[in-house]
């Protein structure tokens, strides 16, 4: 099978030759253009997720051996999550191989984060079924490249990269409730719930509203990694 002139170019840009083309047309292949013969991206996102979030994982705790789970889980999130994937995936031109159908393509498809974001794991899943782990492996480390070295700063703000996860999926920004303050005025603690439109939810203790805010988002997002 000969790949279409824009899914090999694609191929080229992220550096493998597929011994089994039929694998990055699958993965490229939007719902909105699948059929009985022809099926869409979504298996292979729920792999590419996988191998992806096992080659971070190890990346991390290489970097950083002393960090604590605490410290690795936020920063495991900033690079796993849909907005990073999306955002791999545009430094490499994915959008211009992505296959929809007509109504996706005529909405924007081809710049939808969650779409490019699912399209990046299900390549990482074809590359790992082409080939091997070490072959994904080494794909992911070279495309996350910086961003792993930067994963400590990306981490930072919870708050803004949940906000950024509910908007990449059409939803309210979420909400931030003060469920408890207890403790002196001097020495307040307080219980935060961070809660989405969808009713997931999450809540945190901290010394400061900010920091108690920014412990449920980080643990909120956590939990929606983990769900996918």
């Amino acid at each position: 099978m000969k790949l279409a002139a824009e899914l090999q170019a694609f191929a080229e840009r992220i550096g493998h030759q597929f011994a089994r083309p039929d694998l990055l047309i699958e993965a490229m292949t939007h719902a909105s253009l699948s059929s009985a013969t022809r099926p869409d991206n979504q298996r292979l996102e729920f792999l590419g997720d996988r191998v992806l979030g096992l080659v971070i994982s190890e990346a991390l705790l290489q970097a950083d051996p002393a960090a604590s789970e605490g410290i690795l889980a936020p920063r495991f999130n900033a690079l796993v999550r849909k907005e990073t994937c999306a955002d791999v995936a545009n430094s490499v031109g994915l959008g211009s191989a992505l296959k929809l159908g007509r109504s996706e393509m005529m909405s924007g498809g081809r710049r939808k984060q969650a779409l490019l974001g699912d399209a990046m794991e299900a390549v990482i899943a074809a590359v790992y079924l082409d080939s091997d782990f070490d072959t994904a492996r080494a794909l992911i480390l070279r495309l996350w490249g910086k961003r792993i070295d930067n994963a400590e700063e990306d981490a930072r703000d919870a708050k803004t990269a949940l906000q950024e996860w509910a908007q990449a999926r059409g939803m309210k920004p979420p909400s931030y409730v003060v469920k408890e303050r207890n403790g002196p005025d001097h020495a307040p603690v307080f219980t935060i719930l961070a809660k989405l439109e969808n009713g997931k939810e999450a809540q945190a203790i901290a010394s400061s509203k900010r920091q108690a805010q920014q412990m449920a988002a980080a643990e909120l997002l956590s939990d929606l990694e983990g769900q996918k």
